[in-house]
């Protein structure tokens, strides 16, 4: 799954009943038929995974000392 940023407003369907919505300029983890689909359509380009996106105060997610 890789992460991408979206450049343009991008509605991805996942279902027929369920669609998320994706807002220009966020940067999220997709499915790889999302950012295929993205792409594609030139709504997003590939990113790379953000600093701190995990992290607090120093600590990884998980790290309870």
């Amino acid at each position: 799954m890789p992460w991408v940023r979206f450049t343009k407003d991008y509605d991805f369907k996942l279902t027929p009943a369920v669609t998320i919505a994706y807002k220009a300029g966020m940067t999220e983890y997709v499915t790889r038929r999302c950012a295929t689909l993205a792409i594609a359509s030139e709504k997003a380009v590939r990113a790379e995974q953000p600093p701190g996106r995990f992290a607090r105060k120093g600590r990884r997610l998980g790290q309870n000392s």
